[in-house]
């Protein structure tokens, strides 16, 4: 076969659509290998500084040599490196050595691969999260405005997906908001409770460490605090084994599956909506639904939403059955699987999130087709219809009763359909005022533009 050029060879190999047809650039670079490794030095640039605070002896000209070449990567050697040694960070090392040759000796000082590997996972996984809280913020800031406007329109419910009581498509709109806000919780939690790996040495004992400072427990203890803060970390954890409690892992993509479940269910109710007739997502001018049935208007959005969320959600089981196989301090069949499951993730929760707003920000209302439909079933005689098989006569019945006579005049109001949807109205009020648009403050100045999606 013949060598492909640059840009034909990139086409003949697999590429994850999540990143090449999905995800917002922010989150392809989050999981990035440039972000990856430019992280890797920048810890081993703060583990030099901090050593060399406490006494170690390391030069500024070493220091200065390091800060130079934060983002100097020889890609290309560091992948050579990486097939003659076979592991991943001393192909790093010395890559980084090698432009670095007088702080050659101090790089990853006293460290093992996980001070590097498990740390950046940390920091990756928090600016992940920080990436996702204002994208899910403005979901509920889009929606809230949706449900505020349609807070009095009725709608017929459904119970079992059959006809029921009455409410409103605002008050049905904010089930979906507090399951969002349910979410906003989660994750906020979830990041919050992240801490950082810090410099615990090879089994976690920061035996290593004790013998570079010569036994100085207080010296050990603030090189673990120095570094912490300078990741960005208010909290280590006080015991590790070679790496973090894989558990972290479970929490993090727990919040992020059940965020795709809340997802999923309110784009399910969107597609059997647009059945119908009573709301549509947005639906571009040259958009083509069907390539043989030009008139159909699919909810392809809140499709691709139901597909990905389904992705997400079963993605938790990775990190479940990690956990639950990691012997004793570590075992490194943890690492090829948490390579693929923690960025895809958080790329999946990426591009539900951005779907959505856009479905948000473009959601069609036939308010004549919701009024219809409810007047209908209002008017229905059950028994009528169902036993006897006749038409549907309950109005012209009682117009032509004389026993009728003294609510004539008042029959359109009391059919009217207002009359039937109990508090929805307050209730959408309320929640709103209280609960939900409370919560998006934070996030205000965050808040993305106008959401277009190229796909």
């Amino acid at each position: 076969m013949a060598a492909l050029g640059a840009e034909e060879d990139a086409f003949g190999r697999y590429r994850s659509p999540l990143v090449s047809r999905y995800a917002s650039p922010e989150m392809g670079f989050n999981f990035s290998e440039r972000r990856k490794f430019g992280t890797w030095r920048r810890l081993w640039l703060y583990l030099a500084q901090a050593e060399k605070s406490l006494g170690l002896p390391i030069t500024d000209e070493q220091i200065q040599e390091m800060e130079a070449n934060l983002d100097n990567i020889d890609f290309k050697m560091a992948a050579e490196e990486e097939k003659r040694l076979r592991h991943d960070v001393m192909a790093h090392v010395h890559t980084f050595a090698h432009c670095c040759p007088k702080a050659a000796a101090i790089i990853h000082l006293g460290a093992t691969s996980c001070y590097v590997g498990d740390n950046t996972d940390l920091i990756v996984l928090r600016d992940g999260f920080n990436l996702l809280l204002p994208k899910l913020a403005t979901v509920i800031s889009r929606l809230a405005d949706f449900a505020e406007q349609y807070a009095d329109l009725p709608t017929l419910g459904f119970t079992h997906y059959q006809p029921a009581q009455l409410t409103t498509v605002g008050k049905r709109c904010c089930l979906w908001i507090q399951d969002l806000c349910m979410d906003l919780q989660n994750l906020e939690r979830a990041r919050n409770d992240l801490r950082f790996r810090g410099v615990k040495g090879t089994t976690g004992t920061q035996a290593s460490f004790l013998q570079l400072f010569e036994g100085d427990h207080d010296k050990v203890e603030e090189l673990d605090r120095l570094v912490t803060v300078k990741a960005g970390f208010k909290r280590a954890y006080l015991v590790t084994g070679q790496t973090y409690s894989r558990k972290v892992d479970v929490e993090v993509l727990s919040v992020l599956a059940s965020l795709g479940a809340s997802i999923h269910k309110i784009c399910t109710d969107i597609r059997l909506l647009a059945n119908l007739k009573e709301i549509e997502e947005p639906f571009e001018t040259d958009q083509i639904g069907s390539s043989a049935m030009p008139y159909k208007r699919n909810p392809m959005r809140s499709e691709r939403c139901c597909s990905l969320a389904r992705h997400l959600m079963t993605l938790v089981l990775n990190p479940l059955h990690t956990a639950s196989v990691q012997w004793f301090e570590r075992t490194l069949d943890d690492s090829a699987n948490r390579r693929v499951c923690l960025a895809e993730a958080f790329l999946t929760a990426d591009i539900i999130l951005s779907t959505l707003q856009n479905i948000s920000e473009g959601l069609v209302v036939y308010p004549k087709d919701c009024h219809e439909k409810i007047r209908i079933l209002s008017q229905q005689a059950a028994a009528v219809v169902k036993q006897e098989g006749g038409d549907n006569d309950l109005i012209a019945r009682i117009r032509a009763d004389p026993y009728f006579s003294p609510i004539h005049g008042q029959l359109e109001s009391l059919l009217e359909s207002t009359s039937f949807t109990g508090r929805a109205s307050q209730q959408v009020a309320r929640f709103l005022k209280e609960e939900a648009r409370p919560m998006l403050t934070p996030y205000q100045s965050k808040m993305g533009v106008k959401m277009e999606l190229a796909l």
